[in-house]
């Protein structure tokens, strides 16, 4: 069993790097079949398979463009639109930590200010923004334990379009498209540290889960510390990179809470210390601190 929680329910729609870049090639402007291809540099039946699945999970629909013989493009729905603060909040991350950072030469303009802008997220009550250490979590009122229906995907890390095409979202989609590895997050941030409880969290196979840890390690994500000797047993605890990739975690959960989120209520109830209120996290702009949307932002070289 997994505790259930938006953000796993989330990642099951979006916690593959193959679903990200296809994604990201619809929001910037590749709308049909072999421009997605290109840009993603994925294979066709790959390439097919995720359009399916995000058009199941009502992301992006299918347009007809052509009658004779029928040709289809794809558009992102109201449901992918609500995603754009995870978009924005992904470029606010890669921007600051990115290894790839020098080479993403995307500025991005807030209308409504006429100023190039950096995405910051903001609390709604009080303007602030929003640090990990400024928070408190509580049980909500859809907490629970789900049985997992973990579908099996090809592990994407180091993928050729990571690899070989430039994309806004280079490092975090690695670890935003690697569910396991987001599941780690989530306990990693809810207080649990250690492996017995990440496992019985996120209720994946303890391999999995010893290789996902490596990773994070290496990757800079979480600081092992010993705790016990003969044999040696670590703590897991998230360092600076990864406290400020808990907005993207954040943003994807208020996303879940939306469409995923069980009658009783969300799972999670987030409180901003800064103002004492239920945390209201929005994407804004880090000059006018106006909420950035699809309509009022573009992208510029």
């Amino acid at each position: 069993m997994v505790r259930t929680c938006s953000i796993w329910r989330a990642l099951e729609v979006l916690g593959d790097v193959p679903t990200l870049l296809i994604f990201e090639a619809i929001w910037l402007g590749d709308v049909r079949f072999e421009p997605i291809r290109k840009r993603t540099c994925l294979s066709k039946p790959l390439v097919s398979d995720r359009l399916k699945a995000l058009v199941a999970n009502g992301v992006i629909e299918r347009r007809l463009y052509n009658e004779h013989p029928p040709r289809h493009e794809f558009a992102i729905t109201k449901k992918g639109q609500d995603l754009f603060p995870v978009t924005m909040m992904l470029l606010r991350w890669e921007k600051t930590w990115s290894a790839k950072r020098e080479h993403l030469s995307i500025g991005l303009v807030h209308h409504d200010c006429g100023e190039a802008t950096m995405p910051q997220p903001l609390c709604g009550h009080c303007g602030e923004v929003v640090r990990a250490q400024d928070l408190e979590w509580q049980e909500g009122p859809g907490l629970g334990w789900m049985q997992p229906d973990y579908t099996r995907r090809r592990q994407q890390r180091g993928a050729k379009a990571i690899a070989e095409n430039l994309t806004l979202f280079t490092d975090a989609a690695e670890l935003l498209g690697d569910r396991w590895a987001g599941l780690v997050m989530r306990a990693a941030f809810t207080g649990r540290n250690r492996f017995d409880a990440i496992l019985a969290d996120s209720a994946m196979a303890s391999n999995i889960l010893s290789d996902r840890l490596a990773w994070l390690v290496d990757k800079g994500f979480l600081k092992a510390s010993l705790y016990q000797s003969k044999p040696n047993r670590f703590a897991y605890y998230p360092t600076a990179k990864a406290l400020d990739y808990l907005p993207i975690l954040l943003m994807l959960q208020m996303w879940g809470d939306r469409y995923y989120a069980s009658e009783e209520g969300p799972p999670v109830i987030l409180r901003h210390k800064i103002c004492g209120h239920s945390l209201d996290l929005y994407a804004g702009c880090g000059g006018c601190k106006g909420r950035l949307a699809i309509s009022n932002v573009s992208l510029t070289p």
